[in-house]
């Protein structure tokens, strides 16, 4: 199965006849915000803790998407054919933050917060087979810094199984379809502040490199959202839907890295987001190019 193929399934292009939830109001009950006055991010408790707002404090327009349970910013990961099937399309154990295609929500554990913190802990959903994974943990930590949203993702793993290797999602990016132009430095000089490249992804997957470990979207003023893996050196990407303005239209991004999952296994990365012109977000993530946890697991011993 090629990784055209397998990603769409996080894109959830659920074609529905239900009202965008873009425009639709929130219901305060589904959410938990963080704002320092200078951002605002929101996580939706009904999408496994998913981080699901993204703005600049004071802001009404969100700058994500939460069309459904796969379209946000969360963990996901890959692991071997199960016999399960995203709608008619053969797929495989795939453990999903937020929750699987048909719309049930992953649990979420534990989930406290105050102004600029929150930790949750959450147990996946396999996205097309649809039932909650026992020997699966997901936990989550945000802690806003400025203008940034420094997040921790950890992976726990307690079954028996040994699911080969497979590129996973660090992590999958949903972004607002009016962020059409995607942003990454993919030259041989990373952090010396050589030239950008911006395109208009299309549908479906679409790979790119990314040396400096971080991508954005932006929009026709070009400010945007941005996301800095420094454990990722490359990225998938795809923009679905005829016009922004499309109903299931999304704009998509996940960096990559690929290791099998075995019994025992602890993965723990480290991610910062913002917003801002490609400029601002760049020099922010260079100032932490050394500081967030970015270690692949140990290969397994023979």
């Amino acid at each position: 199965m090629t990784r055209r193929r397998l990603l769409p399934a996080l894109a959830a292009c659920t074609l529905t006849s239900r009202l965008s939830v873009r425009s639709a109001p929130l219901n305060p009950a589904d959410w938990i915000f963080l704002d320092n006055g200078q951002i605002k991010l929101g996580v939706k408790k009904t999408s496994g803790a998913g981080i699901a707002w993204l703005s600049a404090s004071g802001a009404a327009e969100n700058l994500l998407d939460h069309y459904d349970h796969g379209r946000l910013i969360q963990q996901s990961y890959y692991g071997k054919d199960d016999g399960s099937k995203w709608v008619d399309k053969p797929w495989r154990w795939n453990p999903v933050q937020g929750g699987d295609y048909k719309g049930h929500a992953s649990e979420v554990l534990a989930l406290t917060s105050d102004k600029t913190t929150l930790h949750a802990r959450i147990r996946p959903r396999n996205w097309a087979g649809g039932q909650l994974l026992a020997d699966c943990e997901m936990e989550q930590r945000i802690r806003l810094d400025g203008k940034l949203a420094i997040v921790t993702f950890r992976f726990r793993y307690s079954g028996t199984d040994t699911h080969p290797a497979h590129q996973h999602e660090v992590p999958a990016t949903f972004l607002h379809p009016s962020l059409t132009t995607l942003v990454h430095y993919d030259g041989d000089k990373p952090w010396t502040g050589a030239a950008l490249t911006r395109s208009v992804p299309g549908w479906p997957n679409e790979s790119r490199h990314i040396p400096e470990g971080w991508a954005a979207y932006v929009n026709d003023k070009d400010t945007g959202v941005g996301v800095f893996a420094p454990i990722a050196k490359d990225l998938t990407c795809y923009r679905f839907g005829a016009s922004p303005t499309a109903l299931s239209a999304c704009s998509y991004f996940a960096p990559l890295v690929k290791f099998p999952i075995t019994p025992g296994l602890d993965f723990s990365y480290g991610i910062a987001l913002a917003t801002g012109t490609p400029a601002d977000m760049r020099t922010a993530f260079a100032a932490l190019k050394d500081k967030l946890p970015a270690k692949l697991p140990a290969p397994a011993a023979r």
